[in-house]
């Protein structure tokens, strides 16, 4: 009787941008060959066609690729038009193959080995990769939205490293430092000096523009009223550096709304129904249906759960057992669901108006059982994906609970937060 894994021939494949190499080993791990090739669609055909002199009499290849969905997509969609039999085989798992052969050295040709041993001794367990484009093409948008976000929020910074030595009190002057009105002023007046020869009209009639009216006279008067002598050597330089970043950093937001739009617009092809739920925008939607993917990859919600890291890890021996967090999975949509669960059970407003009353008792009620803070966030983690995995693999949409008015407490409690 022959035993499943003598069927197959099995190739690992290490993609980089250019090219990929392929190393072919049989059912006893021995190194049957190698390829190079070019990273182009026009090659492919070539490449298996030289394939065919490794494969072993009476087999069938098995490709693994380590990468899927960046350098190794376009291959990854060349096999499975051809019907080849592919597994996608984690970068985690071929770096601990490595490892695990004691390497001092790393090059294309050996991660191209350890990912067909890897396959070897995993194809079982190892996953078909899904090239569904509209999951594909989410994705993209999402990671350029928050490169965008990340670079924003480096040149707000840097912006106010620069206004705190030309206005010492700017914060007094606009609440936001990325508004309209405060761009549009910095933009023009990038330091005291600039603003020299300018009349309180002037200044007036300035400001009523990009704030729409709604800033006029009185912070004219107030900026006139407070400025201080803050120039150095060189200021025009600085005034530039100030205009740059401003430029720059306008130009990033136009992008993000215009990103934020593309998402509001694609969102619906792929039946999400996530924006149902009050506290999940349109970009966090977007942000978590990214992360997960086609959720008939999951086929309960457990599954789920373990692949966002939030299941506990049991470690047991003998008769005790001890669970931890999970520090494994993915990390961002583990941290999507966090904020999430914040956002859920958060309350709002003067008032202190709860949101979400369901999971907002649900919380609490895990802080009375002796849980920490920490602890019951988890647990509403824990039923958040209960809920995202049952309105994605059904269609539904999320019923919001009333809100209401936060309970009031007896004097000397403090509410938890």
């Amino acid at each position: 009787m022959t035993h499943p894994k003598m069927q197959y021939t099995y190739v690992g494949i290490d993609s980089h941008k250019d090219t990929h190499t392929a190393v072919f080993i049989d059912c006893f791990f021995e190194k049957l060959g190698e390829l190079t090739f070019d990273n182009r669609p026009s090659k492919f055909e070539a490449f298996l066609q030289s394939a065919q002199s490794f494969l072993m009499e009476g087999t069938s290849f098995l490709f693994g690729l380590e990468d899927c969905s960046q350098y190794g997509r376009t291959l990854t969609t060349f096999l499975t038009k051809n019907k080849c039999d592919i597994r996608h085989v984690n970068a985690f798992m071929v770096a601990s193959e490595r490892k695990s052969q004691n390497v001092t050295q790393k090059d294309d040709s050996i991660d191209a080995e350890c990912t067909a041993r890897v396959l070897l001794s995993k194809f079982a367990e190892l996953p078909t990769p899904s090239l569904q484009d509209k999951f594909w093409v989410l994705r993209s948008l999402v990671i350029r939205r928050d490169s965008l976000v990340d670079t924003s929020k480096r040149l707000k910074n840097h912006l106010h490293t620069l206004l705190t030595q030309h206005y010492p009190n700017y914060r007094s002057f606009f609440s936001e430092i990325e508004g309209d009105t405060s761009l549009a002023f910095f933009m023009q007046y990038p330091s005291p000096g600039t603003l020299r020869n300018t009349t309180l009209e002037e200044l007036t009639a300035f400001l009523e523009i990009p704030s729409h009216g709604h800033i006029g006279m009185d912070r004219a008067k107030m900026i006139l009223d407070t400025l201080e002598n803050t120039a150095v050597e060189f200021q025009e330089v600085r005034d530039g550096a100030v205009q740059s970043a401003i430029r720059q950093l306008q130009f990033n937001m136009k992008e993000i709304e215009q990103l934020e739009e593309n998402l509001e617009y694609f969102l619906p092809k792929l039946d999400c129904t996530l924006t149902s739920m009050a506290e999940i925008s349109t970009v966090s939607a977007a942000q978590i249906l990214s992360c997960i993917g086609d959720i008939r990859r999951f086929s309960t919600p457990a599954k789920l759960a373990r692949y966002a890291g939030i299941a506990p890890v049991t470690y047991a021996s003998g008769k005790t057992a001890t669970q931890f967090a999970n520090k494994r999975g993915n990390r961002e949509l583990n941290a999507l669901l966090f904020w999430l669960a914040v956002r859920v059970t958060m309350v709002a407003g003067r008032n202190r108006k709860v949101m979400n009353s369901f999971f907002y008792e649900y919380y609490h009620r895990k802080i009375s059982e002796g849980k920490t803070k920490r602890q019951a966030l988890k647990c509403v983690q824990r039923r958040l994906v209960n809920i995202i995995w049952t309105m994605l693999t059904n269609n539904e949409e999320y019923v919001n609970p009333p809100t209401f008015d936060e309970p009031k407490h007896e004097p000397g409690h403090k509410p938890e937060e």
